[in-house]
């Protein structure tokens, strides 16, 4: 295995326990769960991406141990199947590289692993995980019926007037089940790449990263096929019970993918204008103000499925990490 020496191993391990100390702050800070959760991927990324396989996985499976010793085995299987296993093959991907010559490119170069790939194998591993998620924990449409009960008994203790109708409630709980794993799918998407980013970052500046630095506005795209997976996704939404429980968990992840790949877009085609930051203000706010401007910026992200691969003169790679490629 690639860099498997004491140094990994020690990266790996400190890596594994601050994500399993991370993913159980979670538990005592309830309001902010899941930015702990997804902040547990950030140390296994960057034993990942500075470290190599070897300490990635090191770290996933000392996160999982610690986990397991101080919560339970099934908390500790779940913040393995959808934070420390994505991040670890985050890491992975984002460390390969090949000859510049196989793709027909310059010689002496490398072409590392295209982030619309990256993106896009996101979305898949979210997918898988929360769907294996929902079986363990057995998800349902019945769970999303009674939170919504919940939340009308909350709504009546606040204002004793009002009182839908079955019909009005029934539709309520329809959408709210969809709604659920969407809104789910699409955080975390987003989540996990912003850790990625974040620990992209931190490596470059430590030294230790082997991938270069990307524009981001240029880059960042999903692979063309994922679209087909959307709208496979958008399809099982329209056919009810679990296929459209899944269907509503893949417009949400994949669909997370495009939004991200619309805001660089939008990056990228108002470079150089003088309203640049202004326009740039103005959909950032608006997206989190209301749920319709996502869609405009969703249709940006669809229009475009480029593939941008970073190419590194192959001199620059360290000779210690040659094997990464």
């Amino acid at each position: 295995m690639q860099n498997l020496n004491w140094t990994s191993i020690a990266t790996g391990l400190v890596a594994g326990v601050t994500a399993a100390l991370l993913s159980l702050s979670a538990n005592v800070q309830s309001t902010l769960a899941i930015f702990f959760f997804a902040g547990s991927a950030l140390p296994i990324l960057i034993a990942g991406l500075g470290w190599g396989n070897a300490s990635a996985l090191t770290a996933v499976i000392a996160g999982g141990a610690v986990a397991a010793a101080m919560a339970s085995s099934h908390f500790a299987l779940l913040i393995v199947i959808i934070t420390l296993i994505p991040a670890g093959w985050l890491s992975n991907l984002a460390n390969l590289a090949r000859p510049a010559t196989e793709i027909g490119g310059p010689e002496d170069a490398l072409a590392w692993y295209p982030l619309s790939n990256i993106v896009t194998h996101l979305a898949v591993m979210v997918t898988l995980g929360m769907i294996a998620v929902g079986m363990i924990i057995g998800y349902s449409g019945e769970l999303a019926s009674q939170m919504v009960d919940l939340m009308l008994m909350a709504l009546k203790e606040q204002e004793p007037l009002y009182n839908p109708d079955p019909a009005t409630i029934a539709q309520m709980k329809a959408i709210f089940g969809l709604a659920l794993p969407l809104v789910q799918g699409a955080l975390w998407v987003i989540l996990l790449f912003a850790a990625f980013y974040i620990a992209s970052a931190i490596v470059r500046l430590s030294g230790k990263g082997l991938r270069p630095r990307e524009d981001m506005p240029t880059s960042l795209r999903m692979h063309r096929n994922a679209i087909f997976i959307f709208l496979a996704g958008l399809v099982l939404c329209f056919l009810g019970g679990t296929p459209a429980i899944i269907g509503a968990l893949v417009c949400g992840t994949f669909g997370a993918g495009f939004v991200l790949s619309g805001f660089a877009i939008l990056h990228q085609r108002t470079r150089g204008k003088a309203w640049r930051l202004a326009a740039l203000w103005l959909a950032y706010a608006s997206v989190v103000l209301f749920a319709l401007p996502v869609l405009f910026i969703l249709i940006l992200g669809l229009t475009d499925t480029r593939r941008t691969i970073a190419l590194t003169p192959a001199a620059d790679k360290p000779q210690s990490k040659s094997n990464n490629t």
